[in-house]
């Protein structure tokens, strides 16, 4: 495993020097001439709102704890797993690490990560659910806690939606993947689409949301080894995406290779009625909407496990160099307190994970769609693949072109589930050796 890390390390070396140059400063015990124990936390947070929200948590640290200064320092989710490995590697990883839950697998098992198990203080272990704690817990140990997560949701126009008379869902009561095929065809006419589905990166959508008809394609072997089975739910989410794209023509074919925020445009203008999104886009829509712009947020459809998604959510680790590894698991206490993890979500847009936070009136409010988001929380489970090693190489290498040419109608489900199960199998069993 090392070997291969060490490998994908090469094509990213030029992402060194920047790590240094925004990483460096102090003794190699990791304190100041004076003593004091200096910590680098490397953020990704990118809205305004979020940065805000983490540099003032670190300065209201800073102030009440001279013995222990924190560094802000500016990570990008584009380069975060290339850029890490590099720092690893070279032994310039920062102490504390912002990341997300299906990033840290490799990390892991490879040793780069701290068991936070016996550091984590039982307020923090307790006040966040179970099943989050179970997207990082790999092996034995976990290697990172998991704070801010977000549901797929259904972002719609509402003028459309009202003139067409389909039933408005709830989180109660969502449209079945049923009902939804036929509220787009509804919503589809007059140079209009009923639905846009963004799906430059078709994997995590496709498994994420396949939870809820019953789909799993990761399983586990008698050995404990993971293993790829296509079965009768892992079609219902992929088959109502082709039949909306080359039966019904009511997705929009054009809109296949978009990212999130590639549809906005075309959803504004209205030329689609609905747009599946994650939780957080909702603030990009509130700055880009034209004046007058009348929009809602509704739950996902859901099929024969009810509104279940799968989410991978946003982690806080510690790296295993750091030489103050209590002090950085303090430091995160600290961040995710409930009242600073409310401040954290909300400048993110998304939801704490921890249950007392969850609580937090402000986000159960009606406007902007906190009141859905808070409601789909309780169905949110760990993505299907989140602890499965040789996940990243079957997701490039595999998933994603064989889900695309299956969304563009180039193959049908019979390829699809041979590509992603027979060569899929074929690379996750290199890694379970």
């Amino acid at each position: 495993m090392r070997a291969a890390l060490t490998r994908r390390a090469a094509a990213a070396t030029a992402v060194l020097a920047l790590l240094l140059t925004g990483c460096s400063g102090g003794r190699d015990d990791g304190r100041d001439a004076d003593g004091t124990i200096r910590l680098r936390f490397q953020s990704l947070a990118w809205q305004k709102e979020s940065v805000d929200a983490n540099k003032q948590l670190v300065k209201e640290w800073n102030a009440a704890h001279p013995g222990v200064q924190v560094d802000y320092v500016q990570g990008s989710w584009d380069s975060v797993h290339d850029q890490l490995l590099t720092s690893f590697e070279g032994g310039e990883a920062p102490d504390i690490i912002h990341d997300a839950s299906d990033d840290l697998a490799d990390f892991a098992y490879g040793g780069y990560l701290t068991d936070l198990g016996p550091l984590l203080p039982a307020r923090l272990r307790a006040e966040i659910p179970e099943q989050s704690w179970r997207t990082t817990t790999f092996g034995e140990g976990v290697y990172g806690v998991p704070f801010l997560q977000e549901p797929r949701v259904l972002i719609a126009n509402t003028k459309l939606l009202k003139a067409s008379g389909v039933r408005i869902p709830t989180p109660e009561d969502p449209w079945s993947w049923e009902e939804f095929r036929r509220v787009t065809k509804e919503l589809t006419g007059k140079g209009r689409y009923g639905i846009a589905w963004p799906l430059k990166e078709p994997v995590s959508v496709t498994l994420n949301l396949g939870l809820s008809g019953g789909g799993q394609l990761f399983h586990r072997d008698d050995d404990g080894k993971a293993v790829l089975r296509f079965e009768e739910g892992d079609r219902v989410v992929p088959g109502t995406i082709h039949d909306q794209v080359n039966t019904d023509g009511s997705a929009a074919r054009s809109a296949l290779g978009m990212g999130g925020s590639d549809s906005l445009p075309g959803f504004f203008g209205g030329k689609y009625a609905m747009v599946p999104l994650g939780f957080s886009y909702r603030q990009q829509i509130i700055q880009q909407a034209p004046e007058g712009f009348d929009w809602t947020v509704l739950p996902a459809p859901a099929g024969a496990a009810g509104p279940t998604q799968g989410v991978s959510p946003q982690t806080l680790s510690v790296a295993e160099d750091s030489p103050h590894k209590k002090e950085a698991v303090a430091f995160i206490d600290f961040l995710l307190r409930p009242p600073n993890m409310v401040r954290l979500a909300r400048g993110d847009w998304m939801l704490p994970t921890g249950t007392e936070a969850l609580a937090d009136p402000s986000l159960h409010t009606a406007e902007h769609g906190w009141n859905v988001g808070t409601a789909l929380a309780r169905g949110l489970r760990p993505a299907p693949a989140q602890s499965v090693r040789g996940y990243p190489e079957w997701k490039d290498k595999v998933a994603t072109p064989a889900l695309q040419e299956f969304y563009s109608g180039a193959i049908g489900i019979g390829e699809l589930r041979k590509r992603l199960v027979d060569d899929g199998n074929r690379v996750l069993a290199r890694y379970q050796r």
